[in-house]
């Protein structure tokens, strides 16, 4: 195993800071999905399972491409059904949307609100999310270690809400969120080794947050290949007793 701790940090009391042997990242066609399926290879992880839209994928030969749509469950438990065999230690939901096709992007204003935008932001955010956990999830070991996370984002958190806006986006993470805690709250029970989380990246520079950049302070803006070394390190620090919370890519606590 590899230690990934950043830097000059250190691990919190009682983690082992190891990375796993196998991994499933979901959305492996986007930047930081692809950037941690490069990663993980290598920092020596000797299955990757990358899944995308396409089912294809220029990675490594530990790599393994799979087909899914975040809204049709059924190629979601193809996809589990394909793993169960050898199920991954890490399953990493690395997709998402903040604009979307056609250029909807964040309201805002509660004025520019619209109904089929939210239901897709939604979808896609959280809902999609949610049904790779049901079938993920049943796959993980009640007496090893295991650990799926999501990406989430700092603005889903309420408590932490100064500015609102955005109304779509942060509902439908703060919903992922509590799906999180959730899932915890249930596998705690019979799988106490394992570790739920979400994942908040920062501002990395991809397609997802391109329109948004401009104006940013510098040293604000992450490369891909930073924030999955950074989202690596935190998710293998993290134990089971702070399962169910949300932790910024520095292993910060993000307030519910």
């Amino acid at each position: 195993m590899i230690d990934t701790r950043n830097e000059g940090g250190s691990a919190p009391q009682g983690a082992s800071a190891q990375t796993p042997t196998s991994a499933a990242i979901f959305g492996a066609s986007g930047g930081i999905g692809a950037a941690l399926v490069r990663r993980l290879e290598q920092l020596g992880c000797a299955k990757v399972y990358a899944g995308s839209r396409s089912g294809r994928g220029d990675f490594g030969a530990n790599a393994i491409p799979f087909r899914f749509d975040l809204e049709q469950e059924a190629s979601i438990e193809e996809a589990a059904a394909m793993m169960r065999e050898a199920p991954p230690q890490w399953v990493i939901v690395a997709s998402g949307v903040l604009t979307l096709e056609g250029g909807s992007g964040p309201e805002r204003t509660y004025k520019r609100l619209d109904p089929v935008v939210m239901a897709k932001v939604l979808s896609l955010n959280t809902i999609g999310p949610a049904i790779i956990a049901k079938h993920m999830m049943r796959l993980m070991p009640r007496d090893e270690a295991f650990a799926f996370a999501a990406l989430s984002a700092r603005v889903g958190s309420i408590g932490d809400n100064g500015l609102g806006g955005w109304h779509s986006y942060r509902a439908s993470k703060a919903a992922l969120n509590m799906l999180l805690k959730n899932f915890a709250i249930e596998m705690a029970r019979t799988h106490p080794h394992g570790v739920i989380a979400g994942l908040h990246p920062g501002t990395v520079d991809t397609a997802l947050s391109n329109p948004f950049q401009k104006g940013l302070p510098d040293g604000q803006l992450t490369h891909a290949d930073e924030a999955a070394d950074n989202l690596i390190s935190v998710l293998a620090n993290l134990t089971p007793d702070q399962s169910g919370q949300v932790y910024d890519f520095a292993g910060k606590l993000i307030k519910p």
